[in-house]
């Protein structure tokens, strides 16, 4: 049975080594950095439960009658996609606001391990048995599972056993039980999840020398030999009412240390296999591209709403010029619904026998979100105005010698009353200008992988073969012209 929000808390083990701001940890549940997003994740275990969201977040397997979480089931139909974005969309309004780590996004990895099987089994069938049984776990226990990627690298112009080796995630030893792993690996919300897929990054692992490199596991976040490295939180540096999603969806990332993590042979998804390697780097987003640029759509209806809602207040609605800003957003917002929506109407039958969205819509939609997120950002801004960068806290407009100033000068109208304003402009710096916007912004470049990496799908996965066949019979070209 899919378990319950206080079942998540129950599982984050007390003997972890997590630290933030120097001091250790020693209740993530309970942490003022850390208790919001958790207390989010556990929200959406219990929203499985309750009536009112039970069937959008949850279905009843026909084999086992077992309820299981929608965003773990093998997506084989378009209604299973269907069904995903609708339980995406419901954790986003639960959240009121954007959450990119909380398991839909980064589950759909191990799903293209799952259609890699036969270049697994290249190496030991047992690896591919191995990816079988862990999915076949996701979806009947659903584990928070987030995704281990990006190395600390070091100097990119050396290859790793020219300088430190631990610069990335690498096998030292094998022993009975299984394989020993040194290195770091960057993973967003590790913390507070229970399991990741570590795999290898993009750098230069491929040739036979770096096979040690080229190693791929799912990872017990309370394993013996993790230290939990955490960047400073936003949630408490300003009031919830001055800096609203600082302090209700910031997500933890962690510098996470394997000194001398033991990996069990089960665990292992492929080791010593640069094909493997290959095989998941070129592969890795054919399904977690899909959550992660609905997010970017989410993103694209607030900055829509307090852009529009910021030029509603002050009668600034009707005029051309602003209508062309706001309609420049809605079409950044459309362009991603759309790509979005034909991926999934035209998806493609993968190699497992999975639909797997278009892919070269999914890649392209991906660019379109995260490329022109920057310009839209800042057309918000011009949309709100400048009052959202030097506009008082909270504090000031409680004061009893400041607030009949503020409420005279934030006061419009009936409709319009300085409270309201005040919480508009508040809600729009935090989505905007604070800092926890600067790092949404720049965690696009490398949530899912850098841009090139973006660019280089859809290389990859474009028909390239339409537009020379075209040109090929228009110019009237002969059949030798390769």
């Amino acid at each position: 049975m899919i378990r319950t929000g206080q079942d998540y808390r129950d599982s984050l083990g007390a003997g972890r080594e997590i630290w933030v701001d120097g001091e250790r940890v020693k209740d993530v549940t309970t942490h003022p950095m850390f208790a919001p997003i958790v207390n989010i994740r556990a929200r959406i275990y219990d929203m499985a439960h309750e009536a009112a969201t039970r069937d959008t977040m949850s279905y009843v397997d026909s084999e086992t009658g077992e309820r299981n979480s929608v965003s773990c089931k093998l997506p084989r139909t378009q209604q299973d996609w269907i069904d995903k974005r609708a339980a995406i969309d419901a954790v986003l309004d639960e959240a009121r606001g954007v959450v990119t780590r909380v398991g839909d996004e980064t589950v759909g990895e191990m799903w293209s391990l799952y259609d890699g099987q036969d270049v697994l089994n290249e190496v030991d069938p047992q690896f591919a048995e191995n990816i079988r049984r862990h999915i076949a776990r996701s979806v009947r226990e659903d584990p928070f599972h987030v995704s281990a990627n990006t190395d600390p690298k070091g100097d990119r112009s050396k290859r790793p056993q020219d300088q430190d080796p631990d610069m990335l995630l690498h096998v030292v030893r094998e022993t009975d039980s299984g394989i020993v792993v040194r290195g770091a690996k960057y993973e967003t919300a590790a913390a507070y999840a229970n399991q990741a897929f570590a795999k290898p990054t993009i750098a230069n692992w491929g040739d036979a020398e770096l096979s040690d490199y080229a190693v791929g596991f799912i990872l017990d976040m309370d394993a013996l030999g993790l230290k939990y490295l955490c960047r400073t939180g936003f949630a408490g540096r300003g009031s919830a009412a001055d800096y609203p999603l600082s302090n209700r969806v910031d997500e933890m990332d962690t510098l996470v240390v394997f000194d001398d993590v033991e990996i069990p042979w089960e665990n292992v998804l492929f080791y010593r296999h640069t094909r493997a390697a290959t095989f998941i780097r070129a592969t890795l987003h054919r399904y977690s591209a899909l959550p992660f640029t609905q997010r970017n759509l989410r993103l694209a209806d607030l900055m829509i709403g307090a852009a529009l809602w910021n030029v509603k207040q002050t009668g600034l609605e009707r005029q051309q010029a602003v209508q062309e800003k706001l309609a420049q957003l809605a079409c950044y917002r459309e362009g991603i619904n759309a790509h979005l929506t034909a991926a999934i109407a035209m998806g493609q039958r993968s190699p497992g026998g999975l639909l797997m969205p278009e892919q070269s819509l999914l890649y392209t939609g991906r660019v379109l979100a995260t490329t022109q997120l920057p310009a839209m950002m800042h057309l918000a801004r011009e949309l709100c105005g400048g009052q959202i960068c030097i506009t008082p806290d909270v504090a000031s407009f409680e004061n009893a010698d400041t607030a009949p100033w503020l409420e005279k000068y934030y006061t419009i109208n009936d409709s319009w009353v300085a409270d309201d304003r005040r919480k508009l402009l508040a809600f729009a710096r935090d989505l905007l200008n604070s800092d926890y916007a600067g790092h949404r912004l720049t965690f696009q470049l490398f949530a899912q992988s850098p841009p090139f990496a973006h660019l280089a799908a859809v290389y990859r996965n474009f028909d390239w073969s339409g537009p020379l066949d075209m040109v090929r019979s228009a110019a009237d070209l002969s059949e030798n012209v390769k």
